[in-house]
């Protein structure tokens, strides 16, 4: 009996931990850093937003999320780009990157995993996945 209540105990732990978990949406896109911040906080996620990569990289050094999500298209730097930088980072390279993108091509899908992401969503997305993929990360790290 006891090791049922052990393991309640570690599971109830795991849980918490990704409800209070801190995500960074980046997405040059306002509308849809509205709509993902709206759906996450509704979940109980503390959320941070970056319109583009160098602002992404300014806030995670200044707090560290617990999963970003991507966009790969954006002006002066590319998804790619930051999410290399954050994996060649030793302080960053555990944080799980999940790519948010209207690119389909398996190329682009292949280029995600090369440079470190953990998962990828394609635009327009449905919102269940997308909280299936975050909860699966967070309980993964």
């Amino acid at each position: 009996m006891p090791v049922v209540q052990q393991t309640d105990t570690i599971n109830n732990q795991t849980m918490l931990r990704h409800l209070n978990a801190d995500i960074l949406i980046v997405d040059d896109t306002i509308s849809n850093l509205e709509i993902l911040t709206t759906v996450l906080t509704d979940q109980g996620y503390q959320v941070q937003s970056a319109t583009n990569g160098n602002i992404a990289l300014q806030v995670i050094q200044n707090k560290q999320p617990d999963l970003i999500l991507l966009d790969i298209m954006m002006p002066e730097m590319s998804g790619y780009e930051v999410c290399q930088r954050l994996k060649e980072d030793p302080q960053t390279t555990h944080i799980p990157v999940i790519f948010i993108s209207a690119l389909h091509e398996l190329v682009d899908l292949q280029k995600a995993f090369d440079v470190g992401g953990a998962d990828f969503i394609t635009k327009p997305f449905l919102i269940e996945e997308l909280l299936v993929k975050i909860k699966y990360q967070l309980l993964m790290k």
